[in-house]
């Protein structure tokens, strides 16, 4: 049995995975769209994480590390947002930048070997 990873993503698919994550965290972290935009930009950065689950694996899967951080990290900001704003706000930056940090590192700049 191979030790290598299963691959549901090709490269092409991981950077446009990654890259989506990456604006969709900017987007959050800038705020300059409406709650429905910045909800569903939180669900692009959590299926953008399920998706690239399989590619932890990879030498160099730290990354991914810190893309499903920030990726939950965002999720209880948000959540905690509604409780206090303050304390829910700085999750969510800190989340959002986890995930912009997580998919440069990820990001792919050449096929897998």
């Amino acid at each position: 049995m191979s030790s290598r990873p299963h691959r549901l993503l090709g490269v092409r698919a991981l950077q446009l995975v990654l890259f989506a994550a990456a604006l969709a965290a900017g987007a959050i972290l800038v705020s300059l769209f409406g709650d429905a935009v910045q909800l569903v930009c939180l669900g692009v950065i959590v299926v953008a994480t399920i998706l690239t689950a399989p590619m932890r694996g990879l030498e160099g899967g730290g990354w991914w590390s810190l893309l499903a951080v920030g990726a939950l990290a965002s999720v209880a900001g948000a959540a905690l947002a509604e409780l206090t704003e303050t304390v829910g706000g700085l999750v969510a930056v800190l989340g959002g930048a986890l995930v912009v940090v997580g998919a440069a590192i990820g990001f792919p700049l050449q096929d897998y070997e």
